[in-house]
């Protein structure tokens, strides 16, 4: 038995490492879900060198995607204030395997960044020649292990998800909610897995586990990391609660926007980004006008943090949106659902998983 093995359960390809203090149990209403490959670190797996190399980096030479740190540290820090509560609430999951475990959590020590629990894909057991065609896939093992995930939380809890456009994140995530929700019949799903290649064994689980869960949504809010530029447009099929975004910047507006982080956090992972990336405050200027321009960013929001912003010296002084912000139309606790003018829905009664029109 090789040592991971000993700290970790695994079942089928889902390998999971709990960190949660002994005895402690997760009440937490609200939990953040983070995934590793494109959306946290530049990791590179789809082939087998680049699985190897992902495999033998140090803990020091991952690089993390811009600002990924800083919107951790920033969103530990807001709801440690905002919850009176340590212990912060956050899991990862990545596609690369459990033989890693110990340099990510190096790398995540390095960064700050303490989770509650890591899920790993036993990936490596798919380098034989007759399994390697299921090095990337993600869809059944993601589903597995969010599910697995679930059962370890509150029955009301909402979950706060990070994904990119280069694993079919939207389309996982989505179908873990409809999953959960118990939007789909039987049928219907196993139809949808079958032509996401998830073998039989795999589907049975995941109807085992559905049954295991509570019945209702828990997803609140996706964002999708565009690293492999993905039109935004597409991502509108999954209803306004995902938002596809071009960097951290994009994404921690959006969640000052709904107070899951304040201005000052925007500024800091703002000013991350310019001075530890490279990024120009004209490309930042562009990064929140085109959020407005997408109808995502109200005009509450715009009039607090573009004055904050240029103050900070982090927007251009003369930087003016180029079209209008919209007034917020209708909230759900501090989240925005919509702006006026806006028409898609937050979660769409169907979501078309088998035609992928990019």
């Amino acid at each position: 038995m090789a040592e991971w093995e000993k700290r970790a359960k695994k079942t089928d390809d889902v390998v999971y490492f709990s960190y949660l203090p002994e005895k402690k149990n997760l009440q937490a209403r609200e939990v953040f879900l983070w995934d590793i490959d494109k959306t946290y670190l530049d990791t590179k797996f789809e082939t087998l060198r680049g699985l190897l190399k992902t495999a033998t980096e140090k803990a020091a030479q991952k690089k993390n995607i811009p600002g990924s740190a800083k919107l951790v540290q920033t969103l530990r820090e807001a709801w440690q204030k905002r919850s009176g509560e340590d212990l912060f609430p956050i899991f990862f999951i990545t596609a690369s395997p459990p033989q890693m475990e110990r340099k990510l959590r190096e790398k995540f020590y390095l960064d700050g960044v303490k989770p509650l629990g890591i899920f790993f894909k036993d990936n490596l057991a798919n380098l034989r020649p007759r399994r390697f065609w299921r090095l990337n896939k993600q869809v059944g093992y993601k589903l597995q292990a969010l599910l697995q995930m679930r059962s370890l939380l509150h029955s009301e809890v909402r979950l706060v998800m990070f994904g990119d456009d280069g694993e079919s994140d939207a389309i996982i995530y989505s179908l873990f909610s409809d999953i959960c929700a118990r939007r789909l019949n039987t049928s219907e799903l196993r139809k949808i897995l079958n032509a996401f290649y998830v073998l039989d064994n795999q589907v049975d689980t995941i109807f085992r586990l559905q049954e295991q869960v509570p019945n209702n949504d828990p997803v609140e809010k996706i964002y999708i990391n565009l690293a492999d530029d993905t039109d935004s447009d597409y991502y509108l099929k999954f209803g306004r609660r995902i938002l596809p975004t071009a960097n951290n910047f994009q994404a921690a507006l959006d969640l000052c926007q709904d107070d899951r982080l304040k201005p000052e956090h925007v500024v800091i992972i703002a000013a991350n980004l310019l001075n530890e990336f490279g990024y120009s405050s004209e490309e930042l200027a562009l990064s929140i006008d085109d959020l407005i321009r997408r109808g995502k960013l109200g005009e509450t929001t715009c009039a607090e943090i573009i004055p904050f912003l240029k103050v900070k010296k982090i927007l251009p002084e003369d930087f003016v949106p180029s079209v209008k912000p919209q007034a917020v139309s209708q909230k759900r606790g501090h989240s925005v659902i919509s702006l006026e003018g806006t028409f898609d829905p937050w979660i769409p009664e169907h979501i078309d998983y088998l035609h992928d029109y990019r």
